[in-house]
């Protein structure tokens, strides 16, 4: 393709020649240091193909032995306290739940969204670089850098000197960021998990910048579920008598306040009686 479109780009004397060559220098004397390299990348791909193949069969025996695991931690748990553990547990279980049902729907709506945005623009294999990005949405800021790449990559050799087409690629993954990110994250998923928009965002911003990507990974569902033990705190504060003051007390805890002495008969009222 360079060779056709920019045939003095691989000329002996251009600037890209004496920079391959450059390179293939560097790759020459530094050629342990580089196989090295090579090598960690390739670990790299065998641990994430390993995670893909294991998380199935993980998952299938957790699901199998799923309430035989419960009802044992269950015996476990204190007899006094139980009933509200079991309640704070549930909550958190269907918050995670419900964070699920709503990230999935996001992934639906923006893979949708680009798969019929890139379809307009007359991108070739528009569909399948929507559904790639949609689903993998759920990584926040991945689907977006994926796909955005994908699209523009190929726009660029599909329209190539109709810049128009390729700003018109790029612009409906910016816009597709946008809304996902202002406005059908925040509605869907932080309603979803009982979340404001404003601590989702700030959740994401946290975490993401104390722990990195996998910060961005557990954001949600972590403060989802903190989410749950805070308003259980609060319920349980505004229950107590240190929220209530002597308004919460019993009657006969109620401190009764002091009787007035009899007043005195006057000399008048002792003659008359």
């Amino acid at each position: 393709y360079l060779t056709q479109r920019f045939p003095t780009l691989l000329e002996e004397d251009s600037n890209l020649r004496q920079s391959l060559n450059s390179i293939g220098n560097e790759i020459k004397s530094h050629g342990a240091e580089v196989f090295q390299g090579i090598l960690a990348s390739a670990m790299s791909v065998v641990n994430v193909v390993l995670l893909f193949v294991l998380v199935p069969v993980i998952t299938f025996y957790l699901l199998l032995d799923w309430d035989r695991m419960i009802a044992r931690i269950d015996g476990l748990l204190p007899r006094d306290h139980a009933p509200t553990i079991r309640k704070i547990a549930g909550e958190i279980s269907d918050t995670l739940a419900s964070f699920i049902r709503g990230q999935g729907l996001v992934c639906l709506i923006l893979g949708s969204y680009y798969a019929i945005g890139l379809t307009l623009c007359g991108l070739n294999y528009g569909p399948l670089v929507g559904a790639i990005a949609g689903m993998i949405t759920f990584i926040p800021y991945v689907g977006a850098i994926i796909g955005g790449a994908l699209a523009i990559g190929l726009a660029l050799f599909q329209f190539w000197g109709e810049w128009w087409w390729i700003a018109a690629v790029a612009g409906v993954f910016a816009l597709g960021q946008f809304l996902e990110g202002n406005i059908i994250t925040p509605k869907l998923v932080g309603e979803s998990v009982g979340l404001h928009p404003v601590w989702l965002i700030f959740a994401l911003s946290a975490f993401g910048a104390v722990f990195g990507f996998a910060g961005l990974l557990i954001a949600v569902p972590l403060t989802a579920a903190l989410g749950v033990l805070i308003r259980h705190g609060i319920r349980q504060y505004k229950s107590s008598l240190l929220f209530r003051g002597q308004e919460g007390r019993p009657e006969e805890a109620k401190p009764k306040p002091a009787r007035k002495p009899p007043a005195k008969r006057t000399a008048a009222k002792k003659s008359d009686a």
